[in-house]
């Protein structure tokens, strides 16, 4: 499959089209930041990371029913995906208590929460991706209520899946965040809402069990280090490793040769 033109690059993937008005090609970077944006740097090898992970996460969800964008992956770096309209929404869902919510309420780190909570967040940068109610989404029509109980109930299915994936490689999913948007559905000749984005570390928290060992994006945001290490460590223990290749943590000055395993 031939990348056409430029469609969209964000933080951390740029969208190509293709021939196929309903399909584009998804890269995933290099870059990670934190804060919104204002802390940014060069991971070498994390989007081959997050693109074989978020590729096996998001096939076995489909494995249990639920409708993802992905078709295939492409490449180290590339997936070719469903073009979706993605709803101006984040999805949180919360089993234990850390980052934003321990700031926000207090609530003392660690806690595990009695169910799992689900939060919603405007995606818009400049107004630092706001918390919002239901209320907001029906009112500004960013969803309808239809819709919103759809994907609210679609969360939480995939929150009980990840949460017994991640626990049979003994890693606890504290908290993720995901995106759905609206595909073209040719059998059907209508739109259908799947599950789109990513599935990775960078948008999960994810602990060893035993250790409470931090195996995400918070040991870029909290300056742990070892980054490449913690996501291979998660990819490790998935039993993934796609082509073989040489990864290096341009931040904290290692090289971390990698062998992965064919598809």
């Amino acid at each position: 499959m031939n990348k056409g033109n430029k469609l969209y690059e964000g933080k951390a993937k740029i969208i190509y089209e293709t021939k196929d008005k309903n399909l584009v090609i998804q890269h995933f970077k290099d870059d990670a930041t934190a804060f919104n944006n204002l802390k940014k740097a060069k991971v070498e090898g994390k989007g081959v990371l997050n693109n074989r992970i978020s590729e096996y996460i998001l096939s076995n969800l489909s494995q249990c029913g639920v409708k993802t964008h992905l078709v295939k992956r492409l490449n180290m770096r590339e997936q070719l995906i469903k073009k979706a309209e993605i709803f101006p929404i984040e999805f949180i869902v919360r089993n234990v208590s850390t980052g934003s919510l321990t700031k926000r309420l207090g609530i003392p780190e660690g806690t595990i929460l009695e169910k799992p909570l689900l939060e919603y967040c405007f995606k818009n940068d400049e107004l630092n991706d706001p918390l919002i109610s239901k209320e907001h989404i029906l009112t500004f029509g960013w969803a309808t209520e239809k819709e919103l109980n759809l994907i609210d109930k679609s969360t939480l299915r995939i929150n009980d899946i990840l949460t017994g994936m991640f626990r049979a490689i003994n890693i606890k999913l504290i908290d993720f965040k995901i995106e759905y948007g609206k595909v073209w559905n040719k059998d059907t000749e209508k739109k259908e809402i799947v599950l789109a984005d990513e599935i990775s570390p960078d948008t999960c928290r994810l602990w060893d069990v035993k250790t409470e060992k931090k195996l995400d994006k918070d040991r870029f945001r909290k300056d742990l280090g070892n980054i490449i290490q913690a996501y291979q460590e998660v990819a490790r223990r998935f039993g993934i490793m796609p082509e073989e290749t040489n990864i290096s943590e341009v931040n904290f000055g290692k090289t971390i040769p990698i062998k992965f395993k064919k598809k």
